[in-house]
């Protein structure tokens, strides 16, 4: 089998114009009147790249198919990256982290709980490619200047499995520093199957990476919440779409095994098999599994103890979903803010700004309807993908979300 593809995506207005050439774009939420629905304000790229500063990198690796011989593939994962103040800068932003399910991992939270501030990129991948990946940001940051000589680097991860030969180690030290050099501000002009989230399953439908935002009114400080997610979690059974049970609606289309070969070990029912009515279990193995990364940015004028607080906020937009934090789902959620430049730094004493208590609603708002968003967008951006072991995905059929919708009069 050859040697996996590397796709770079490097997200930037030039890139989003030469993807919209090549093939016709997937509707977003906001394209479909879903935003409106949720409730808030999107910013002008409804993305996480809407909070200044803020920069995101993939590398994507899709490469082989059929069986799945460990080592070999196929392959079917990837890196994402953001950098919180954009690869050129160095400065620390403060930050804070939150699990609602800890059956997960995200490096360098011991040393952000207790500093209260985040140095260096956020990278999410796959489980067992976190490693590969946090040493990669440390090759990357002591050869950068005025980056500390050392660090602990903040990785996440949720688990591909099912797509991908996970066993496999595809991730390199090279697909990383890719994402890392590669990232851009701007338009992100492409979610879903796509760096970290390429073989994730999202609510029983292909899922991955997913990014929205919110603009608070000039009399809330017109601050933007800005989020991105790596969605693969939740049951079928449960999802709500700004409100309308549209897992109800669509209770088939689930993930399946698309080869009769009976020597092929199937995870799941044969996707030509006959239709079982749905029942109250939650029978398929990818039903209620899986995890959920969630990664908040803003330039509201925020202290650690307030982002934890928005952090916090984050299990309420996966909570309007249909999200329960299952057993076993990492669910981990990350929170930044870009203001208050240079404070991290031992000048004497720091002089900042931020937001009274009293004031912070409308920003719980925002990251709730964000989050919501950001994870709709990665079902309704992904492609239905077949991965390792003949093992089939199906993305959200945008037709039938919006006879839901209208259904419910939503």
């Amino acid at each position: 089998m050859r040697r996996p593809l590397v796709l770079l995506a490097l997200l930037h207005i030039a890139g989003t114009q030469a993807a919209a050439q090549s093939a016709p774009a997937k509707p977003r939420a906001r394209d479909l009147g879903i935003a409106a629905q949720i409730g808030g304000t999107p910013g002008a790229l409804d993305a996480i790249t809407d909070v200044a500063g803020v920069e995101v990198g993939h590398t994507t690796l899709i490469s082989g198919n059929g069986a799945l011989v460990v080592g070999q593939g196929p392959v079917r994962t990837g890196v994402t990256v953001v950098h919180p103040r954009g690869k050129d800068d160095p400065d620390p932003v403060m930050g804070a982290w939150f699990t609602l399910n800890g059956n997960g991992e995200m490096t360098g939270t011991t040393w952000l709980q207790e500093s209260g501030f985040l140095e260096g990129p956020i990278a999410i991948t796959n489980t067992h490619s976190v490693g590969v990946v946090r040493d990669a940001i440390l090759q990357w940051q002591v050869k950068r200047p005025g980056l500390q000589p050392w660090g602990l680097p903040m990785v996440a991860e949720t688990y591909d499995g099912r797509l991908n030969d996970i066993n496999g180690f595809h991730v390199k030290p090279e697909h990383a520093l890719a994402a890392l050099d590669g990232a851009r501000p701007g338009v992100v002009p492409r979610e879903g199957n796509v760096g970290g989230g390429t073989g994730m399953i999202c609510h029983g439908f292909k899922g991955g990476i997913g990014t929205a935002s919110r603009k608070l009114d000039p009399r809330d400080g017109g601050y933007t919440v800005g989020v991105l997610v790596q969605c693969n979690c939740c049951s079928r059974r449960e999802l709500r779409v700004a409100g309308v049970p549209v897992g109800q609606e669509i209770p088939d289309l689930l993930p399946c095994t698309a080869t009769n070969d009976p020597t092929v070990r199937a995870p799941g029912p044969r996707c030509d098999a006959a239709p079982t009515t749905p029942t109250n279990r939650d029978d398929n193995a990818d039903e209620g599994q899986g995890s959920i990364i969630v990664v908040v940015a803003t330039d509201a004028p925020l202290l650690p103890h307030q982002l934890k607080r928005i952090a916090t906020r984050v299990s309420l937009g996966i909570g309007r979903m249909g999200g329960v934090g299952g057993n076993s789902s990492g669910d981990i959620f990350v929170a930044f803010s870009t203001a208050n430049a240079h404070t991290a730094a031992d000048t004497g004493l720091a002089h900042l700004t931020m937001i009274p208590n009293g004031r912070i609603n409308p920003l719980f708002y925002a990251t709730t309807q964000a989050t919501e968003e950001a994870i709709v967008n990665a079902m309704l951006q992904a492609e239905t993908m077949t991965g390792a072991n003949y093992a089939r995905v199906y993305a959200l059929p945008v037709d039938r979300l919006m006879a839901a919708m209208r259904k419910y009069g939503r």
